[in-house]
């Protein structure tokens, strides 16, 4: 995969993530739980805007929009439908969400043919994504 497409596959994942967390803070009843997915929110965006931007440096288009027939958008997307279902079931949906975005970063990493440049942005991104992966941890933990 081409280092612009690899870099539009994680910004479109990262967006269908930051859609997905908007969802389920309005769904979420506890107000703790609602407090900390705005948390993980605002850093979703954060790393958003940063891919977002690699984007537009590089001559394409900000990602704005969520891709439909993606499987992330489906996983994240079941984040928030499922906080009607109580939140055991919605940190379960949470941690899918984290294990499948940090898998695609860690993947894109794991790519040899990846320029320095993308390597380098991929990797400060993916820390805020790893945080996400431990932040769902830390859901399992106090709601599951």
């Amino acid at each position: 995969m081409s280092n612009i497409n690899t870099l539009k596959s994680l910004t479109q994942t990262t967006y269908d993530s930051v859609e997905g967390y908007r969802k389920a803070v309005d769904k979420a009843d506890s107000p703790a739980l609602k407090d900390a997915l705005n948390r993980r929110l605002n850093s979703r965006e954060q790393t958003l805007s940063k891919l977002n931007s690699a984007l537009e440096s590089n001559g394409e288009e900000r990602i704005t929009s969520s891709s439909m027939t993606a499987s992330a958008h489906q996983t994240f997307m079941s984040i928030a439908d499922s906080f009607e279902n109580g939140n055991e079931a919605a940190v379960e949906r949470v941690e899918e969400g984290e294990d499948y975005i940090a898998g695609k970063f860690r993947d894109a990493l794991e790519d040899d043919n990846l320029d320095a440049s993308f390597r380098s942005l991929i990797q400060q991104t993916y820390q805020e994504i790893s945080e996400g992966e431990r932040f769902s941890d830390m859901l399992e933990k106090q709601y599951a």
